[in-house]
């Protein structure tokens, strides 16, 4: 079994990354993709590997040299890369095609040497690798019967999303024996070159083929990584995919701050969103308005207020709508004077914004995370303003509704402002839950700001939504003034027209996320190496009291795709093991569960 690597390409799309050098030298994590493929090639047994080189095509082969590894190394240069495509370097290649069979493959790859050992293992003499068509997948698709016979090669222009569940993603990886290319592929693959040209696909050839009996059959992967290489995102997010440790996976995650949809096996444990809402109807509704969300103008802030007080039954000049809670957060240290009470451990971004300088702190760690109103009180005679978040995060702890009024008359009888965000609080229990959020409360208390982030409590935080909400018009007034008049997408404004017919369902998956939370709880207790804390959001603060420090729980769930927040470092809990955990569904919550419970045994 001989390989044969297409390697003529720029690599434009990678822009500075490619400009010295073709883009199968380019690095992951250290490693050169040509290097991890034939490393994985030599391993499973090829006796010779053929490169077809263009660009910059003197670094590779000084780079890999005539022998890899004991397996002598072959190059055939497609001077004409520039202005052909991939077929004209197969075809330049077709008399090695039929010498023998042949493991063919691109250079822009990374891959599990697992597929390559699996694919010769199979008895089937012509296979195509192919995987469950994902969301990040670009390039031609296939469909597969129910013998694994491919029955169509769609490319992207054909490609039908109604059809998606249909699709399978080629890899770019196929096994070709000596017959099939000799008397299929080749003699096709001359005359669609001599018919259509070279600036196309070879599979293409493959299309025209398809419809002969023999022709190829799918290998389907079975949760094998592989990753095709075109771009800068490409590259970052391969370099997730294949980190060459569990230490830097984490350290790569935990710098993207989100987008973990495009890691399919990974369950986000860090970041905290309603698994129970939007419910079907509601999206299926977004789905049918979707074009109209994309191609038109969303209203301006004033349409986008008024949608977002009748949301939540206020006055529209009492409400500012912003791209999520945090942008909101940006203006506070602008509209609000001199410094502000905290307690900590708390939500770091709103000690980031307003600096170290203007922060007065109170530390709950000395009383296991809890604090009391007459300490809030304590904590604003000593500052000017005082900011809590209730539930707090990371910790979940909460105070009573009245408690919490009567916190706030306290700080405005001192003619000070206070600043509560409430963005967890639909989750807590009754007598925990009350909104802040109500005309007659705010215009009682014109010292109360409330923040609140929509996508957080229900579901949407890709829809950036968040409120502020207060009585005093000259602070409201600013904070509009420093709003941009577009700064709501479509989206955004018709969640909030929509979001009334589904009122009830919101309320119903609070409920869940409340019963699932206590479930969730009940079963991390009797963790040896957890103490769980008291919780009334959506996340559970837990100690790590023996054997495992807060990273060494984190990188052992991660190896298992289970991803949590390491809180190790976060101001007041320098001196202890601290982590929070996502509140999901019950299925996923019970693979965390599992996980954990495995490692109590190495205890």
């Amino acid at each position: 079994m001989q390989a044969l690597i297409l390697a003529a390409g720029m690599g434009k799309r990678l822009g500075e990354l490619t400009k010295s050098n073709t883009k199968c030298m380019l690095e992951l994590d250290g490693i050169a993709l040509i290097d991890a493929a034939l490393s994985n090639l030599t391993e499973v047994g090829v006796t010779k590997i053929i490169i077809v080189v263009g660009y910059k095509f003197e670094n590779l082969i000084k780079h890999v040299g005539h022998d890899y590894l004991g397996v002598p190394v072959e190059y055939i240069n497609n001077k004409e890369y520039e202005n052909t495509n991939n077929i004209y370097s197969l075809y330049l290649a077709s008399e090695k095609l039929i010498e023998d069979d042949t493991i063919l493959l691109e250079s822009d790859l990374i891959f599990d040497k697992e597929i390559l050992s699996g694919l010769l293992l199979d008895k089937r003499k012509d296979l195509a690798v192919v995987d469950k068509y994902r969301s990040w997948m670009d390039g031609t698709v296939v469909t597969v019967n129910e013998r694994h016979d491919i029955k169509e090669y769609i490319p992207r222009k054909n490609q039908e999303y109604s059809r998606i569940y249909e699709y399978y993603k080629t890899v770019n990886i196929y096994k070709l024996s000596k017959e099939f290319s000799e008397y299929k592929y080749v003699p096709f693959l001359k005359a669609y070159i001599e018919s259509v040209g070279c600036d196309e696909y070879y599979e293409d050839v493959l299309r025209v083929i398809g419809h002969l009996d023999g022709a190829l059959q799918a290998y389907i992967l079975d949760g094998q990584k592989w990753y095709e290489i075109d771009d800068v995102q490409d590259k970052e997010n391969a370099e997730i995919i294949f980190s060459k440790s569990i230490e830097s996976k984490l350290k790569r995650l935990q710098n993207r701050y989100g987008g973990y949809w495009r890691f399919d096996d990974l369950i986000d444990f860090c970041y905290l969103v309603n698994p129970y809402f939007p419910n079907n109807r509601m999206v299926e509704e977004f789905k049918c308005n979707f074009e109209n969300l994309l191609r038109e103008y969303p209203s301006g802030l004033a349409v986008q207020n008024m949608l977002a007080a009748k949301h939540f039954g206020i006055s529209k000049n009492k409400i500012l709508v912003g791209n999520g809670a945090s942008e909101l957060m940006t203006f506070l240290p602008k509209i609000v004077k001199g410094n502000v009470g905290i307690v900590l451990p708390t939500f770091n971004e709103y000690s980031k914004l307003f600096g170290e300088d203007r922060i007065v702190y109170l530390n709950s760690s000395k009383n296991k995370f809890r604090y009391t109103k007459k300490e809030l009180v304590e904590l604003s005679k000593k500052s000017d303003n005082l900011l809590i978040i209730n539930p707090d995060n990371p910790t979940g702890h909460c105070l009573r509704f009245e408690d919490l009024l009567f916190v706030i008359k306290e700080v405005g009888k001192q003619g000070k402002r206070i600043i509560i965000d409430e963005s967890f609080v639909d989750f807590a229990s009754e007598k925990y839950s009350t909104t802040l959020i109500n005309d007659k409360l705010l215009d009682e208390n014109k010292n109360l700001i409330v923040i609140k982030s929509i996508g957080k409590s229900y579901g949407v935080p890709g829809a950036r939504l968040g409120v502020m909400c207060s009585s005093d018009m000259p602070l409201m007034e600013i904070a509009n003034a420093l709003t941009p008049i577009w700064n709501i997408n479509s989206f955004g404004e018709s969640f909030f027209q929509i979001m009334g017919k589904y009122k009830n369902e919101y309320e119903n998956s609070c409920n869940k996320i409340k019963k699932e939370r206590a479930r969730l709880i009940n079963n991390l207790k009797k963790i040896d190496f957890l103490t769980v804390y008291p919780s009334q959001s959506n996340y559970v603060f837990c100690e790590i009291t023996n054997k495992y420090s807060s990273e060494e729980v984190t990188l052992k769930l991660l190896e298992k795709n289970i991803f949590i927040k390491d809180l190790f470092g976060k101001n007041s809990l320098e001196f202890g093991e601290f982590i929070r955990i996502a509140v999901r569904d019950r299925i996923d919550n019970n693979i965390l569960i599992e996980a954990l419970n495995e490692m109590t045994k190495n205890i």
